[in-house]
């Protein structure tokens, strides 16, 4: 095992060159699980289990300030032990976010520092072009390339309808049907993980994550469970964040299922994933054009003419309110935290005096 073999390129090495580190006694390492603030941290010299440090959590004002799975850390070993400090954490060079679930409106890191976003979607009844639109428009804004997955080839006697659905709101990306039980298209899953390159498998419970990173370790190392007969709608397996180390060298995290995704502060990727209708809005009468009931309103004679799908157009208008409704709440919620953050930095000051 090597740094560069985990992902640790240029962007992460200059970063290294400007730090002052005792490599004798510190390392380099990358975070693979997570669980409350514990994590199991890979280096050159094995895996360690680590908590960060009392002075990095002192510095820590938030949950994007602590250590998530794919991000590199500087640690120190415990004299004997298999256990490790957490001192640095390293810039992140991509990021994937969704909003906490829940009333709490806060970011929550799925995955970091991933170079392909693999938005695994099943062949069946659990097949759903709305949920697509939203792990595209994360996606793209996480700073990584998305490519889409579709499972369970075997099971599906025609996919040509699927591809059309895909094509119609996914430009650019993209797509590969597979099939981890016959191995159908899994070659060219195969040649996009190559060594130094790390991919995440995103997607909703029972589309078969675990099963496609088993048939990529070649291993029954995640645990699967069968998808509901009633609904097709698949159970919790994966309970957790994990990166693992495939045999062709790339790394590959995998995530629980989201049968909800979120969105947090995805405004420009949302105008990109909906490049279709900001196209057509360019050709409206009126620049503030709301593609409501606006005369000459070019988006509204898409849909009419059907050259554009009514509910494309609905789910734009929803993700919208979304996004702004959290982008309000948040600036809010983080104009309180800065005032708790100085007012504990005021509060440490007064101490030393």
């Amino acid at each position: 095992m090597n740094l560069q073999q985990l992902g640790f390129t240029t962007f992460f090495d200059t970063q290294l060159q400007t730090l002052s580190i005792d490599t004798s006694t510190k390392l380099v390492g990358r975070v693979i699980l997570e669980h409350k603030h514990s994590y199991r941290v890979l280096t050159e010299q094995g895996e360690f289990l680590a908590t960060v440090s009392g002075n990095f959590a002192y510095h820590a004002f938030s949950r994007k300030d602590y250590p998530a799975v794919g991000d590199f850390v500087i640690i120190e070993q415990m004299p004997g032990e298999e256990r490790a400090i957490i001192h640095h954490l390293f810039d992140r060079k991509s990021k994937f976010t969704r909003k906490m679930a829940g009333l709490e409106v806060d970011e929550q890191i799925v995955a970091t520092n991933v170079d392909l976003i693999l938005l695994v979607m099943s062949l069946n009844d659990d097949f759903n072009i709305r949920r697509l639109e939203r792990y595209l428009v994360a996606a793209w804004d996480s700073g990584a390339t998305p490519v889409i997955v579709l499972t369970k080839a075997d099971l599906c006697e025609d996919v040509t309808p699927y591809l059309k659905e895909i094509e119609s709101v996914a430009f650019g990306v993209d797509i590969l049907t597979v099939s981890a039980r016959t191995g159908e298209g899994m070659a060219s899953l195969h040649a996009l993980l190559t060594e130094g390159i790390t991919a995440a498998l995103l997607g909703s419970s029972g589309a078969g994550k675990s099963t496609l990173t088993n048939a990529l370790l070649n291993t029954e190392q995640m645990k699967v469970s069968t998808i509901r007969e009633d609904d097709a709608k698949g159970r919790h397996t994966t309970t957790h964040r994990e990166l693992v180390v495939l045999p062709s060298g790339a790394c590959l995290i995998d995530t629980p299922g989201m049968r909800e995704l979120q969105l947090w502060d995805q405004g420009d990727s949302l105008n990109a994933s909906f490049s279709d209708i900001e196209q057509l809005t360019e050709n409206c009468r009126f620049r503030d054009c709301k593609h409501k009931n606006e005369p000459g309103c070019a988006v509204l004679q898409a849909v009419e003419e059907g050259a554009l799908d009514a509910a494309r157009l609905t789910s734009y208008f929803k993700l919208q309110r979304e996004l702004a409704y959290f982008e309000k709440k948040a600036n809010t919620d983080a104009q309180l935290a800065e005032k708790r953050k100085w007012k504990q930095v005021s509060k440490s000051l007064k101490k030393m005096k």
